[in-house]
């Protein structure tokens, strides 16, 4: 089992992996299809199900979707094109994608959310059509959106895809005990396990100026969010706090009266710039998806920044170990708030995030083990119930305190020995489970939960 790092974290819009980058990459598939297909389209329909339904306002999933149709993909989106060709779609009731002739989509008629008919595969479902000049269906495709940017089509979800088709990497680890084993067996780190499977894909200085690149843009997501003041979109009128809040913290440094706990205020503002950022369709890396984007850099800028001894040489050892975790979370339960909720994209950057500092922090394997395990048990049931469906209430605060947790577990651990009582694989597999059994209500839906219970002006 492989999965790169440069997939579990890749550069995109926000607000959500799952419900904007995902309708969008689903998109830019079906316009391929479309383009190798013997028979011209004349005009588009898309339908959206499940939470993509419920909740696809408010993760602006509608937009993806036409701008993913007119030939936008996340890792080169450029906002204020995107906003031009959105005002000229609506008026022309046209796309016009690159390799295809214009096709007529109307977002008003031809873009449905399906609310009564949910798709079996995954609660993330949508359905593309392309048509003839006579309406008829010429081309059909099931797409579904499973989690941090990842789009499978029905067959290939059923089919049981793995996320990597190339050649056998060095150390395919599927479990972490597995993992553990070979770390014991060779004498050597998850993050050179990691890099050794990514080394038989590409060359050191691409891989090394990839991880460079990540750490740029997340870092570069915080500072934004640390200097842009305003409102959210969305209608909440929530107000951006990460601003006020990094300023009252400069403003009080080397004042012996602060309180120790602050350190706990720093990790939450970077946290809350990212996910600011992100809730405002800023750019963000999916780590591992948006709505938990915040996690790993608050982390990463936590220990840069306070901890004595931090090297920004080993940033790329911090990312390379939690994509090793998160990688197990994907392949053995899901990083889907809709398929398992937040506990699956909080709970799982926590984890990493994690596992990531245990790691730089000179954690052996097992302390590094230890760690994930703490952040990923002590986020066990939490559930996806975003206040109007917007990624900002709970969701921007929760990515502050997965944060603090992850530093704390990764403490936890270092000043233990590596043995512990709860496996990793054992929550791994907990989390699955409860994920299974959660009520629709809070997996995505705002059909629970806070959702409800918090009034939505």
């Amino acid at each position: 089992m492989f999965l790169s790092v440069f997939e579990m974290f890749k550069c995109g819009l926000g607000p959500s992996s799952s419900h904007t980058m995902g309708p969008m990459v689903a998109a830019a598939r079906f316009l391929d299809q479309l383009r190798a297909s013997p028979f011209a389209a004349h005009g588009l329909r898309a339908s959206l199900h499940g939470s993509l339904a419920f909740t696809g306002v408010g993760h602006a999933t509608d937009r993806a979707v036409i701008l993913g149709l007119a030939g936008f993909q996340p890792e080169t989106y450029d906002r204020a094109r995107a906003d031009a060709t959105l005002e000229q779609v609506k008026s022309t009731r046209r796309v016009s994608p690159d390799g295809l002739a214009p096709l007529a989509f109307d977002p008003k008629i031809d873009l449905v959310f399906d609310y009564e008919h949910a798709l079996p595969g995954h609660a993330n479902g949508m359905i593309l059509k392309a048509v003839d000049a006579q309406g008829d269906v010429i081309a059909q495709e099931i797409y579904y959106s499973v989690g941090g940017g990842f789009v499978l089509t029905a067959a290939e979800l059923a089919a049981g895809k793995d996320t990597d088709d190339g050649p056998p990497v060095p150390h395919a680890f599927k479990s972490a005990a597995q993992m553990l084993q070979m770390c014991a067996d060779s004498g050597k780190s998850i993050a050179a396990l990691k890099r050794e499977n990514e080394l038989s894909r590409m060359p050191a200085d691409q891989l090394d100026k990839g991880l460079n690149e990540l750490w740029t843009v997340m870092n570069a997501c915080i500072e934004r969010g640390l200097e842009t003041g305003g409102v959210l979109p969305g209608g909440l009128n929530v107000r951006r706090r990460a601003p006020g809040i990094h300023a009252s913290l400069l403003a009080e440094r080397g004042n012996n009266l602060s309180a120790p706990h602050t350190i706990n205020d720093w990790i939450s503002v970077y946290a809350m710039a990212v996910n600011e950022e992100n809730a405002g369709g800023g750019q963000v890396v999916t780590a591992p998806t948006n709505g938990a984007a915040g996690v790993i850099p608050a982390t990463i800028r936590y220990w840069l920044d306070h901890v004595p001894g931090a090297a920004p040489s080993q940033v790329g050892e911090f990312l390379l170990t939690a994509a090793a975790i998160g990688g197990l979370i994907k392949h053995n339960a899901s990083i889907s708030g809709a398929e398992c909720g937040c506990q699956a994209e909080v709970g799982s950057a926590a984890a990493m995030a994690a596992a990531g500092f245990a790691a730089v922090l000179g954690g052996t394997p097992e302390q590094v083990e230890n760690a994930a395990e703490i952040a990923l048990e002590h986020h066990l049931g939490m559930t996806c119930d975003p206040v109007r469906g917007l990624v900002q209430v709970p969701c921007i605060e929760r990515n502050g305190l997965g944060a603090i947790k992850a530093v704390s577990s990764a403490s936890l651990a270092v000043r233990g020995d590596g043995q512990h009582f709860v496996p990793l694989d054992a929550a791994i597999e907990t989390m699955r489970q409860t994920g299974v059994e959660m009520s629709e209500k809070y997996k995505e839906t705002s059909l629970g939960g806070l959702a409800v219970n918090v009034p939505n002006c």
